[in-house]
């Protein structure tokens, strides 16, 4: 049993395409695989992050999915969780969802647990998802991007990651923005550099565009 986090930078890091293939990798190699969401806002009665992992993997949906042990927390407002909570008069209990994960563990070999937003979301009051890493131990994979303001977003998430003993198994460098080779190149060194300087493993695996049936061999270095 093995639950790694799937955290980004920022909001659209493309943390749900980096989980969903990431899966659907696991699976391609006979792992006994299933996704969840920390908690989902913008949605009405289901996840649509949980739906883009189905889709990725090529699945249907589980009955964990119909259950909501896959994503504890759905709300329609699209803001950070606690607040998109305390609209609907909803506090989320941490307990409830790390408890999800527990049921999930003693089912399937890996679950991979997608976050909401940067590591410094809020929960729950001032309880944020890094507090929540730190008290879980969970592995980190983090999800960047070409994108300009990257390079600042991913080392500020590794400074606080390190500050709190969490693990980092590497970086998904997602291709989705149009950039030049030598911004991605220029960016995958120092993103190694980083990771080499608060004791990581130097990994840093490109997501590239989505097409019908690709599979990323290279996120063997991840798991």
């Amino acid at each position: 049993m093995s639950t790694y986090f799937i955290a980004g930078i920022d909001t659209d890091a493309g943390k749900s395409i980096a989980t969903g293939l990431l899966a659907k990798f696991l699976l391609s190699k006979g792992v006994n695989v299933i996704t969840q969401k920390l908690a989902q806002t913008g949605c009405l009665n289901v996840s649509e992050d949980i739906e883009t992992h189905r889709n990725l993997m090529g699945v249907e949906s589980f009955e964990e999915d119909e259950t909501g042990l896959t994503c504890p927390y759905i709300f329609k407002f699209p803001a950070s969780p606690h607040l998109s909570a305390s609209m609907e008069n909803v506090e989320i209990d941490i307990n409830k969802i790390s408890e999800a994960t527990k049921v999930l563990e003693n089912k399937y070999e890996t679950v991979l647990l997608e976050g909401v937003g940067g590591v410094y979301v809020p929960l729950v009051g001032s309880y944020s998802t890094l507090d929540y890493l730190q008290e879980k131990k969970y592995p980190v994979i983090l999800v960047s991007s070409a994108k300009l303001g990257s390079i600042n977003h991913t080392l500020m998430t590794l400074d606080l990651l390190h500050s709190r003993g969490v693990e980092v198994k590497g970086i998904i460098y997602n291709l989705y923005v149009d950039s030049s080779e030598q911004i991605i190149a220029d960016s995958k060194n120092v993103f190694k550099m980083f990771l080499k300087k608060f004791g990581y493993p130097q990994v840093v695996v490109d997501m590239p565009k989505i097409t019908e049936g690709v599979v990323v061999d290279d996120f063997f270095q991840l798991i």
